[in-house]
């Protein structure tokens, strides 16, 4: 809207398409964008002789947010557009803000940035500080207060006691302030007594060559209370489930502990993601438990 005002031209598709967005960077010479991860994925996912094809060189910024890249991910694409990536941190709520540019970010793999407005705390369950490097519920202190429409209870468990409010999500700071996300603490499935994040295990998934996309969630299991699982979309629908289970068994095995790779592997034609590229995963979740 920013860039309407201004008098800037706004392309809008109505769909994402990988191969398309390339081709309208290139036709109107667009040198600002905005993206999700699983956007990145999917352009990446093209054939290279189908990236090499068009001109990205008017990119001059191109902003992610929504969920966090994995660091494969964002490596080749910044190899690919150039130092332009920009990230960021945030939510409506408003109470915090973290940015992180490509070049802080090639010395800082894997962060989301240091806090513009607010300052990043790391808490225990308790809701006091951890030290760096210590993994925590992410807070902001000095952020703009809010609240949520007719519900002060979700209002009130959103802040500690020292007045910090978070969004939900869980993390650690380094000693420079530079904050890095695990995961979603709703997202995390605790199978055996151990706390196992999704997002590690998606993160890896999505580099396999033949995945167009995975989400990971947690269906119940009588012996060990959940059990992890892994919804995979094919990249074009392979066929053969058996063998490419197979393979990323033997894939995952070799960068996961035992306890993280999943323990059933299901595949779908499409994930349930909104146009944006956001992932329902609760949808998914609500639809495994109610199987139980």
């Amino acid at each position: 809207m920013v860039v309407h005002k201004l008098g800037g031209t706004v392309i809008v598709m109505e769909k994402f398409d990988p191969e398309m967005a390339l081709a309208l960077i290139e036709k109107y010479h667009v040198d600002v964008s905005q993206w999700v991860p699983t956007h990145f994925v999917r352009m990446l996912k093209l054939p290279e002789e189908v990236r090499a094809k068009y001109d990205v060189s008017s990119l001059k910024s191109a902003v992610h947010a929504a969920a966090p890249c994995p660091v494969p991910i964002k490596e080749a694409m910044i190899k690919w557009w150039g130092p332009v990536l920009k990230e960021y941190y945030a939510g409506t709520e408003g109470n915090g803000f973290t940015y992180i540019s490509s070049e802080d970010w090639l010395t800082h793999k894997g962060s989301v940035g240091r806090a513009l407005l607010g300052k990043t705390r790391i808490c225990d369950d308790a809701g006091d500080e951890v030290p760096p490097r210590t993994e925590g519920a992410v807070f902001f202190e000095g952020g703009n207060a809010f609240s949520y429409h007719n519900d002060p209870e979700k209002t009130a468990k959103a802040a500690n006691k020292h007045g910090w409010t978070s969004l939900g999500d869980v993390g650690w700071v380094d000693e420079e302030g530079f904050l890095y996300l695990t995961d979603r603490k709703s997202f995390m499935i605790i199978s055996g007594g151990v706390n196992i994040y999704p997002q590690e295990i998606e993160n890896l998934l999505v580099t396999h060559p033949k995945v167009a996309d995975a989400a990971v969630i947690g269906a119940p299991d009588e012996e060990m209370g959940e059990r992890v699982v892994a919804v995979v979309q094919p990249l074009d629908n392979i066929g053969a489930e058996d063998d490419l289970r197979d393979e990323l068994y033997a894939f995952m095995r070799q960068s996961l502990s035992g306890v993280k790779v999943p323990r059933q592997i299901d595949f779908r034609a499409e994930l349930p993601r909104h146009p944006t590229g956001k992932l329902y995963k609760r949808h998914l979740r609500d639809e495994y438990w109610a199987k139980q």
